[in-house]
């Protein structure tokens, strides 16, 4: 399965422009994709300002991802604002051609941001389903909590999509190969570039074996385009080799 990571300069607060953005590089992209990652906030950036956003302006966003998805025939997932009946949401959005559009809830809301403040935490674990592969959706800081993330030997992908800020970038590196090895699967981290209101973001978005081996490359036509193919019947013949999940720890996490 081939998989494309998109990581540009986000329009700060502006939903027409970032989606109209994002329009453009799909059409820039190879063929043969099964699945496009954009960055968290793919649509505002990492905003603490959600009720400046109309309803209608929010609930068009999956439906735009909807609409690209069946347009170009690949699966298309990242995260953006969403409202809910008792407040907003930094929610992971999954949409593909054969499928309505699925949703994880951020769990681990950025404390040092005061995401906590402006956005409800999620409480559902989600796997989602893309052909015979299963992925695992998780938003930026939940990166640093691995127990919540920590594979049941059911999915093969887990994607951390980011606002990273670049003086964290060594810690993000480390991070995302780390819960490629201790899950034995595939990890897709997709990281915005330039700059917000006071931060500064270098990108290094990146996928990893697990092994911990990078296998994503950059696109020749654009530094902000990443492509990597993934091999199901590779992870499969490591894990058989290599079998650390039979030995895992059975947990269960309670609020």
């Amino acid at each position: 399965m081939i998989v494309a990571l998109l990581q540009p300069d986000l329009h700060w607060e502006n939903i027409d422009r970032n989606l109209r953005m994002f329009e453009t590089l799909f059409e820039k992209l190879e063929s043969d994709l099964s699945l496009v990652v954009l960055p968290e906030m793919f649509s505002t950036g990492f905003t603490m300002n959600p009720e400046k956003f109309s309803v209608s302006a929010l609930k068009e966003i999956p439906r735009w991802m909807q609409m690209m998805s069946e347009k170009f025939q690949f699966a298309i997932a990242g995260s953006s604002i969403a409202q809910g009946d008792n407040g907003f949401y930094n929610r992971f959005y999954f949409a593909s051609p054969a499928r309505d559009v699925e949703f994880y809830n951020k769990r681990h809301l950025f404390r040092m941001s005061e995401e906590q403040n402006h956005y409800l935490p999620g409480r559902e674990r989600r796997i989602f389903p893309l052909g015979k592969w299963h992925i695992m959706p998780q938003v930026c800081y939940d990166l640093r909590f691995p127990v919540w993330s920590r594979s049941q030997n059911d999915y093969d992908i887990l994607i951390y999509v980011a606002n990273w800020p670049a003086v964290r970038q060594d810690v993000w590196n480390t991070l995302l190969k780390a819960r490629a090895i201790e899950n034995q699967c595939y990890v897709l981290g997709v990281n915005r570039t330039g700059k917000a209101p006071g931060i500064e973001y270098q990108g290094g978005s990146v996928v990893f074996s697990p092994k911990g081996d990078i296998v994503s490359r950059v696109s020749p036509m654009n530094a902000n385009i990443l492509y990597a193919d993934l091999d199901r019947e590779k992870l499969n013949a490591f894990r058989e080799k290599f079998p650390v999940w039979k030995d895992r720890d059975f947990f269960e996490i309670d609020d």
